[in-house]
């Protein structure tokens, strides 16, 4: 049945959405008044052209799912009687599916996203890392490689892929042709470049290995940091203040952001967050990690006083990258979307 705006009678008002963002499957919270018509009859509400799911209809408060195919983000509230005003909210578009991510994507300096099919330990897929082009055209970038899991581009546009499978990092060059960069890491996990030049390398017992830039054969290689035996060092990020920043999910509804500083000393940067995984600081310096944050899940951004909040609601989020100032790359555990955002 169309969806054809009446104007006869009381007109919904939208006052705010909350979050700004959303991916299909995501909640929308919206506040405003008038949204019934009288006592009994639910409001219809659609995203674009799409109907969106009430999860919660009430008259100055609803909670909508965005469905699949929603690509435009204007909200609009039909009571019955009369329609709102458009409001608008950023709705993610998928740019690839039939994937694998179990991290971050990563975006090399022209604009090409890469991305994984990791599978699960020990499974030998086709394609280890699909490299999606500036048009959004998905296509093989490494084929003969077990268990990809974090990527990470260095200074110089040279994309690094672990494997937790053996332990390896590899470096790939522009054409797909990998070589080994070091091995022994572990189970290799997390992957990050600090502005010298330095790989950190997260393993998955807890210890994180840095590797010092080098021109020689044999790396410099050490034990940076050791986190608790329980703590996964999965997901790695390093913050303007060349601090790195350690995620690792586990099935507790209160797990931490840790913070290790320059010189390989470990704190607790923020303790609430529900499986926390990949990060990513924006152009302002703030810190985003893929997790829950009382029970909804997203995107979390934290304030540069360190304050969280969700920006970006989502089910299956497992890490993100930012292409731009205001676009950022969201990976789920079978695909990645294109959002503008964040405020």
């Amino acid at each position: 049945m169309p969806f054809v705006r009446k104007d006869s009678g009381p007109k919904p008002q939208i006052s705010s959405v909350q979050p700004a963002a959303a991916i299909a499957g995501g909640e929308l919270q919206v506040h405003g008044n008038r949204f019934r018509s009288n006592g009994e009859q639910r409001s219809r509400v659609r995203l674009g052209e799409v109907d969106a799911p009430l999860i919660i209809g009430g008259n100055d408060f609803m909670i909508v799912r965005v469905p699949e195919g929603a690509t435009v983000g204007e909200l609009i509230v039909d009571n019955g009687c009369s329609a709102s005003s458009p409001y608008y909210c950023n709705v993610g578009v998928t740019i690839a599916e039939n994937l694998h991510p179990v991290a971050n994507p990563a975006v090399d300096p022209h604009g090409n996203i890469f991305t994984t099919f990791s599978g699960s330990r020990g499974q030998k897929v086709p394609v280890a890392v699909y490299k999606v082009d500036l048009n959004y055209e998905v296509r093989p970038f490494i084929k003969d490689l077990m268990n990809a899991t974090g990527l990470a581009i260095d200074r110089e546009g040279m994309l690094f892929v672990s494997s937790r499978f053996d332990g390896t990092i590899y470096q790939v060059a522009p054409t797909g042709k990998m070589s080994v960069f070091a091995e022994g890491m572990g189970v290799a996990t997390g992957l990050a470049f600090d502005d010298e030049g330095n790989l950190y390398v997260g393993d998955r017992s807890g210890t994180i290995f840095k590797i010092a830039p080098s021109l020689a054969p044999a790396r410099q290689i050490f034990v940076f940091a050791t986190l608790e035996p329980s703590i996964s060092a999965y997901h790695l990020a390093v913050g303007p203040d060349q601090a790195l920043y350690v995620t690792g999910p586990t099935t507790s509804s209160f797990d931490c952001i840790h913070r290790v500083s320059r010189s390989g000393e470990v704190s607790v940067y923020y303790r609430g967050l529900g499986r926390p995984q990949g990060m990513a600081f924006d152009a302002a310096g703030r810190l985003h990690v893929a997790a829950s944050l009382g029970g909804r899940k997203g995107v979390v951004r934290f304030s540069l006083d360190g304050k969280p909040e969700l920006v970006l609601s989502g089910p299956g989020v497992v890490g993100l990258a930012f292409a731009s100032a205001q676009t950022a790359v969201i990976a789920t555990n079978n695909s990645l979307y294109r959002v503008e955002m964040f405020s």
